[in-house]
C-alpha cells in the first residue's frame, strides 16, 4: 500500500526546516510542517506531488528552496510506473482523453450521477475523495497552525495571523461536499480496502474545531484591538496634559489619562492583550501617581480652588433645572459668588494663582450670565403680574350692557394686555402661564 509522502522524500524536506528554522528563528512554524509530515508518512493514499509538497511547506517557509522540493518530489514519486502502465494497458491520447471527460463528469457534485457510479465504479471518485481529503487536512493543518500562533503569541501580528489562519480553514471547510458525506467514503473503503473514513462525524469535529478557534482569535482580537485604544487614548491624554495652559485643560487630560487606565484594568486577563496590558498597567499607573504626587503639592492653593469648583459645579447643576424661581436664581448667585470667595484668597505668589485667576475669570464671566437670567425672570414675573392685574381690573369694569364706545374701549384695553403678556421671556417660571392668557386674550380680541 502506497503512502503519501515516504521516509526518503520526509528526510529531505525535513533536513531544509531544520536549516531555515534555525537561520530564521521560526520554531513554530517547525513544529506545524513536522507534524504535518508526520501525519503523511503514515496515510495511504496518491504519493504527493511536487505542487502538493510546495503546498504543504511554503505557508511556514516561503523561502523553502524549489530544488530541495523538485528532488523530494522525485523520491516520492515512483519514476516510470506512469509510462509503463500506458504502455502494456495501450492507453492512446483519444482514450486519455475520454477518459479524462468522463472522471469530470462523475465527480460532478449531482447525486443521481454520483450514487450509481459510487455503487459500480467507486474508483472514479477518487478525484472527489482526493479534494475532500486534501481540504480537511487543509482545514485542520491551519486550525492547528492559528492555535500555536495564538496560544503563543508574541506580537499582536501573531493574532492577526491567526485569524487569517482560521478564516482559511473555514474555507476548506465550506468546499467540503457534506451532502455526500456518510455513504460515498463508506462505499470506497468497502471496496479498496482503504484505511481513510470521513464521515458527518469528522466534519462535525472539525467544524466544532473551527468553531471554537474563531471564538477565540476573535475574543483576542477584540482585546488586542482594546489595547491599542487605550493605549492610545492615554498617550493623547499625556500630550494633551503636556500642552495644556489652563486649569479645565489640565482636568479634561487627566480625566482622559484616568479613563484610558481605567480600560487597561478590563482587558481579559485568559488573552495575549491582557497579560501585555497588565504588565503595562502597573508602569502607567506609577507615572500617573507621580503627576498626582505633583500636583498635589501645590498645598492650600488647590485646596482654595478644589473648593471653588465644588461650589461652581454646584451652581452648574443648579442652574441646568432650568426654569427657575427668583429666590432659585439668588441661590445660584450666592454659589458662585462662594465660588469667587475662595478664588480670591489665593495670592499672587501662590504657585497655581495663574491657575485660579484663571477660574476666577470663567466664573465671573457666569455670575454674570446667571445675574442676568435673575433679572429676565423677576421682569418676566413683573410682566405676567401686571398683566394679570390688568385683565381682573378689565373684567370688572365691563358693563353689562356694552355700547360700541365700552367695545373700543374693550379692544384697546385687551391689545395692552396682549402687549404686556409678550414681554413675558420663554425660559422663566412665568412663560406658561403668559402664553395660555395670551392666547386667550387674542381669541378675545379675534372675536371683538
Amino acid at each position: 500500500m502506497m503512502m503519501r509522502l515516504n521516509s526518503q522524500a520526509r528526510k529531505l524536506l525535513l533536513a531544509e526546516v531544520d536549516k531555515l528554522s534555525q537561520v530564521q528563528n521560526l520554531d513554530i512554524q517547525r513544529d506545524i510542517v513536522l507534524k504535518r509530515l508526520d501525519k503523511l508518512v503514515t496515510q495511504p493514499g496518491q504519493p504527493l506531488s511536487q505542487g502538493e509538497l510546495e503546498q504543504l511547506v511554503t505557508d511556514m517557509f516561503p523561502s523553502f528552496n524549489q530544488q530541495v522540493l523538485q528532488k523530494a518530489a522525485k523520491h516520492n514519486q515512483g519514476s516510470g510506473k506512469i509510462t509503463k502502465i500506458a504502455k502494456i494497458g495501450g492507453i492512446t491520447a483519444a482514450s486519455v482523453v475520454a477518459l479524462s471527460g468522463l472522471v469530470w463528469l462523475v465527480n460532478l457534485p449531482y447525486p443521481m450521477i454520483r450514487r450509481p457510479v459510487a455503487r459500480v465504479a467507486p474508483i472514479l471518485l477518487l478525484p472527489s475523495y482526493l479534494s475532500m481529503d486534501r481540504n480537511y487536512r487543509e482545514a485542520i493543518a491551519h486550525v492547528e497552525q492559528a492555535d500555536q500562533l495564538v496560544n503563543q503569541a508574541t506580537s499582536a501580528a501573531d493574532i492577526t495571523l491567526g485569524a487569517e489562519k482560521v478564516k482559511l480553514a473555514q474555507q476548506n471547510l465550506d468546499k467540503l461536499p457534506v451532502w455526500f458525506l456518510g455513504y460515498e467514503p463508506i462505499m470506497i473503503c468497502r471496496y479498496m480496502g482503504c484505511s481513510w473514513h470521513f464521515t458527518f462525524d469528522e466534519f462535525n469535529r472539525a467544524r466544532a474545531q473551527v468553531g471554537r478557534m474563531d471564538a477565540r482569535v476573535f475574543q483576542e482580537v477584540n482585546a488586542v484591538n482594546q489595547l491599542q485604544t487605550a493605549e492610545t487614548d492615554l498617550q493623547s491624554a499625556k500630550q494633551a496634559f503636556q500642552k495644556a495652559t489652563t486649569p479645565a485643560q489640565q482636568e479634561a487630560a487627566i480625566a482622559d489619562w484616568q479613563n484610558s487606565l481605567n480600560q487597561l484594568t478590563l482587558l481579559p486577563q485568559s488573552t495575549w492583550a491582557g497579560n501585555v496590558g497588565e504588565t503595562k498597567l502597573r508602569n502607567y499607573q506609577q507615572e500617573f501617581q507621580q503627576l498626582a504626587g505633583r500636583i498635589a503639592g501645590s498645598g492650600q492653593t488647590q485646596t482654595m480652588i478644589a473648593a471653588a469648583q465644588q461650589f461652581a459645579n454646584r451652581a452648574i447643576v443648579d442652574a441646568q433645572k432650568a426654569p427657575h424661581t427668583v429666590a432659585e436664581w439668588q441661590q445660584i448667585i450666592n454659589l458662585w459668588q462662594n465660588a469667587l470667595d475662595r478664588l480670591q484668597q489665593v495670592k499672587s505668589g501662590d504657585p497655581d494663582y495663574l491657575a485660579a485667576q484663571s477660574y476666577l475669570a470663567d466664573y465671573t464671566q457666569k455670575l454674570g450670565a446667571v445675574q442676568i437670567q435673575l433679572g429676565v425672570e423677576q421682569k418676566s414675573v413683573d410682566q405676567l403680574n401686571q398683566a394679570k392685574q390688568q385683565i381682573q381690573s378689565l373684567i370688572s369694569s365691563l358693563p353689562d350692557k356694552p355700547n360700541p364706545s365700552d367695545r373700543n374701549q374693550l379692544i384697546s384695553n385687551l391689545q395692552q394686555i396682549i402687549d404686556q403678556l409678550k414681554q413675558v421671556k420663554p425660559n422663566t417660571t412665568a412663560y406658561s402661564e403668559a402664553q395660555q392668557l395670551l392666547k386667550q386674550a387674542e381669541a378675545k380680541l379675534s372675536q371683538l
